[in-house]
């Protein structure tokens, strides 16, 4: 037993003398967040023993170069005049922040070999915060302004997004939501979407709306906007048009094909007989029976109704600054109306299982040709969205 403790009490200090080897590797790498950290993480879980001595030290020594080199950093970049230099300013003194807040529910710390407080300048820097997160503020509003004074839809997109980091350092911050919708308006792709018909047909109203509604089309896009209805306050840059050039209703078809069945059935039983029409008998003294077998037959004729409607047109993509075509794509669709069903004369024993099938069918009134075009359209709605999620307008 006191052997085995001493092999673990071995172990124990070969891992501590490991970790603070660690440790001081990443000190010496300059990573001083990472050696506070790596110091932190073993105090918390004793600060008082004497094999803690290194790591105060280190943790000491560590803090004490991250706040100077933190310090010298600031300094620096306080005499830029920029917006990166403004946002490193405000988290490189939140993070001295956070550093202090994981070192603070250590202390007191004592090195038991010396019998000294280890030193830790604890400093409040909430003021400093303050000052630097104003200082940050006014850096986004002034380069979110620079770029939406440039004019450009990516300019305004860029603004937006500024002014949305600084919704987030600054959630009320006067009027912001506001600055971010105009900044968003401007930025925006307004489409005007027409729908054109130069069929001579009619395109049923409800299939022209469907087509026209975007919202339909799961079109996942911030920065595009599809209107079928002109504002008088958006100049749309571009324009989709919906081009239908040709629906041609094929007229009402039916056909008759009959067919003959025949097939051999068991219909039933009879007596078996010698020729002189005595009943034979089995060896147990019983009449011998035998099955008998027919032929029956029937003939069946299907009908088929058919209906068919093509609708074809293209859909145009349109610059609507230039006046200049951007791309165009066909669009077309093919919706075919059919019932079959069946009738027979003869044994019905005769047909087949989808001879049955068929007879549960029965005629059913052609759908009008406003009716074909509308489900053609139904086709041409999911091929339209096709078009729309592979093909971007930019």
């Amino acid at each position: 037993m006191k052997k085995l403790l001493i092999i673990l009490g071995t172990l124990f200090l070969l891992a501590s003398c490991n970790s603070a080897k660690r440790n001081q590797r990443v000190l010496a790498k300059g990573d001083y967040e990472k050696a506070i950290a790596l110091a932190v993480k073993k105090l918390h879980r004793d600060n008082t023993s004497g094999k803690n001595d290194v790591r105060i030290e280190l943790l000491e020594d560590a803090f004490k170069k991250y706040a100077n080199e933190s310090t010298r950093r600031i300094g620096l970049l306080k005499k830029q005049q920029s917006t990166k230099a403004a946002k490193e300013v405000y988290y490189t003194y939140q993070n001295i922040e956070e550093v202090q807040d994981q070192i603070r529910p250590l202390l007191p710390l004592f090195n038991t070999r010396t019998g000294k407080e280890a030193k830790f300048k604890i400093v409040n820097y909430n003021s400093d915060i303050s000052a630097a997160r104003l200082v940050l503020m006014e850096a986004l509003v002034g380069e979110a302004q620079n770029y939406e004074n440039r004019g450009t839809l990516e300019d305004f997109r860029t603004a937006y997004y500024i002014y949305c980091e600084l919704e987030e350092l600054a959630p009320n911050y006067n009027g912001i939501q506001q600055i971010k919708e105009n900044a968003r308006f401007y930025g925006t792709d307004y489409v005007h979407v027409t729908l054109n018909n130069g069929t001579g047909q009619i395109i049923p109203l409800r299939l022209e709306r469907e087509l026209l509604d975007f919202n339909t089309y799961g079109l996942d896009d911030f920065w595009t906007q599809y209107h079928s209805q002109r504002a008088s306050d958006i100049d749309y840059n571009l324009g989709i048009n919906l081009n239908f050039e040709e629906i041609a209703i094929r007229p009402e078809r039916i056909s008759e094909v009959t067919e003959q069945r025949s097939n051999v059935i068991n219909d039933g039983w009879e007596y078996v007989s010698d020729r002189k029409g005595n009943i034979l008998k089995d060896s147990l003294g019983n009449n011998l029976k035998r099955d008998v077998f027919i032929t029956v037959v029937a003939s069946i004729t299907y009908t088929t109704q058919e209906k068919t409607t093509f609708v074809g047109g293209n859909v145009l993509y349109r610059d609507l600054i230039t006046s200049r075509d951007m791309d165009r794509f066909p669009l077309t669709s093919e919706f075919i109306f059919e019932n079959t069903f069946a009738r027979y004369r003869g044994d019905e024993r005769a047909l087949t299982d989808e001879d049955l099938r068929f007879l549960n069918n029965n005629f059913i009134p052609f759908p009008s040709n406003e009716q074909m075009v509308f489900d053609a359209g139904e086709d041409v709605k999911l091929r339209l969205k096709d078009i729309l999620s592979n093909n971007n307008l930019r």
